[in-house]
């Protein structure tokens, strides 16, 4: 039985916890989650026992296999080192945190200091074992282009550049690089980052972000070059509920890479 910690209880987080719960075959507990106030979650757990904390030394008490990070940039500074630290493999929702490159060496360092792994899932992406496997074989371009519904975008940079509210069609707002798109939109662009460090990396990889008024659902399309082939994606995402700047699939991706730690065969 493997002991899962998780750090945020938003929307990634409320679905991972009820899909490790309803997974007949997952030999996974949740056994933490650190949130910023507990209160407020509690009542969405009562009855279990694990705990829910604002306390970083008790969630690391708590005798885990892994922590899974789902709260942010500002909580990846936080904890996602110390948990290393701790001897504890961290997976990382928030890969657009990488997009700092003093802090992706930070990460890296406290990681190969205490022989532990940071796990990156594929997000609401495919073709990210493609993007892998291409890297050694002569990749050369990698365009990461997402097209969201305008609200998707409310409350972000984009409004300095397009009224969201008025948009009659798609329209493109950014065209950048990945490490760009990763700072400017870190609730938005996690999949650029991911898409990136699969592939040619967050400055070579270039980024197209739209906004759609028309749209019902998150689209994600690359498009890649290599000596060994070349690959076209697109994939319509359905939008979280309580979310709609992240896709359901985000959290299944996550529970993908947590079984697979403890699977007699991954894929």
């Amino acid at each position: 039985m493997q002991r899962i910690g998780l750090i945020g209880y938003g929307a990634i987080g409320r679905a991972l916890h009820q899909l490790l719960l309803s997974h007949a075959k997952a030999s996974v507990e949740v056994a933490a989650i650190l949130v910023s106030k507990p209160e407020s979650v509690q009542p969405h757990v009562q009855g279990s026992l694990l705990a829910v904390t604002k306390s970083l030394d008790t969630m690391l008490n708590a005798a885990l296999d892994m922590v899974v990070e789902c709260a942010g940039h500002q909580a990846v500074d936080t904890y996602a080192a110390p948990v290393l630290h701790a001897g504890i493999d961290l997976v990382l929702v928030s890969s657009g945190a990488l997009a700092d490159a003093s802090r992706e060496q930070r990460l890296r360092d406290a990681a190969a200091a205490a022989g532990r792994q940071i796990l990156v899932p594929s997000g609401a992406i495919g073709g990210i074992d493609w993007l892998g496997a291409a890297r050694t074989a002569g990749l050369t371009r990698v365009v990461y282009r997402a097209s969201k519904p305008s609200q998707a975008w409310a409350g972000s940079v984009a409004e300095r550049s397009v009224d969201l509210a008025s948009l009659a069609s798609p329209t493109t707002f950014f065209q950048g690089s990945a490490r760009e798109a990763a700072a400017l939109y870190p609730r938005n662009a996690n999949v650029a980052a991911t898409v990136a460090l699969a592939g040619l990396g967050l400055d070579a990889t270039q980024v197209e972000l739209i906004a759609d008024p028309g749209a019902s659902v998150n689209v994600h399309e690359i498009e890649a070059t290599s000596a060994g082939g070349s690959m076209v994606t697109r994939i319509a995402g359905q939008p979280d509920v309580g979310n709609a700047r992240t896709s359901v699939m985000t959290a299944h991706s996550v529970l993908r890479t947590i079984l697979n730690r403890s699977a007699a065969m991954a894929i």
